[in-house]
């Protein structure tokens, strides 16, 4: 098996190996994979923190030893909690601007190594905030399918980021994320960090939000914004209507 870590800011994964396939995600700086194909210009890899499999483009990340990679799984890297934190890339002269949940492999006090390149972080790398701050920093964050960072992202990229930022790594998909945690028994019940999920006329999960309490829940639809919530689902107040059916909560811890 051949390893692989990601050393730009944020990557697209795709569904397939060309650029004009669908983005089904995205790999952020210093976060690694399995390489399970080469095709051309492109590998298939499966992400470590969440098993998500897509194609990536062969110039877009640095080889990585078993060794270092078996590290890295059993032992995670600390992740950057800003919006964007500044990686002064010392080899070039250059920045990257890194989103939050950046893993900051192989850190050594303020420099990161990935392979034979050095990255400075500058400025503090940041303390974790609480759920509450932290999701709340993604509103009006633009609404984009596979997104995970502040500039776009999707439903399900958006409660991933939020829980890994409190150390708890969810599932990238809604439908996945569904099979996590245990279901309330009433929506009264919810309290901030319940997970709402949402279905479609044919009963299968199409959407996921966080329950800021038992009436409000942050979620990312056009984009990341806060809305009312009740037995029937979200009611949007731009469209004065409701759009998501609720079909269960959950609370992962």
């Amino acid at each position: 098996m051949e390893y692989g870590i990601c050393n730009l800011s944020v990557i697209p994964m795709r569904a397939e190996a060309s650029d004009k396939s669908e983005q089904v995600s995205q790999v952020l700086f210093g976060e690694t994979f399995e390489i399970t194909e080469w095709k051309d210009n492109w590998v298939k890899i499966i992400t470590s923190i969440d098993d998500y499999p897509g194609w990536i483009g062969r110039l877009q990340f640095n080889m990585l030893g078993h060794l270092a990679y078996k590290r890295i799984k059993q032992t995670p890297p600390p992740t950057t909690h800003r919006a964007v934190t500044q990686a002064w890339k010392i080899n070039n002269n250059s920045i990257l601007y890194l989103p939050m949940g950046s893993s900051l492999s192989f850190l050594e006090g303020t420099t990161c190594r990935i392979g034979d390149e050095k990255f400075e972080i500058i400025g503090e790398i940041g303390e974790t905030e609480n759920m509450a701050i932290t999701a709340t920093s993604f509103l009006n964050t633009p609404y984009l399918w596979g997104g995970r960072t502040h500039f776009g992202i999707d439903c399900s990229g958006f409660t991933q980021a939020v829980f890994r930022s409190q150390g708890f790594n969810l599932l990238r998909d809604a439908r996945m994320q569904e099979g996590q945690g245990y279901a309330l028994n009433s929506l009264d019940d919810a309290k901030l960090g319940d997970l709402a999920f949402f279905e479609n006329a044919d009963g299968a999960i199409v959407h996921v939000g966080i329950m800021l309490n038992n009436e409000k829940i942050i979620h990312a639809s056009g984009k990341v914004k806060i809305d009312a919530i009740d037995e029937k689902g979200i009611f949007s107040d731009e469209l004065k209507r409701y759009t998501h059916k609720l079909t269960t909560v959950k609370r992962i811890f």
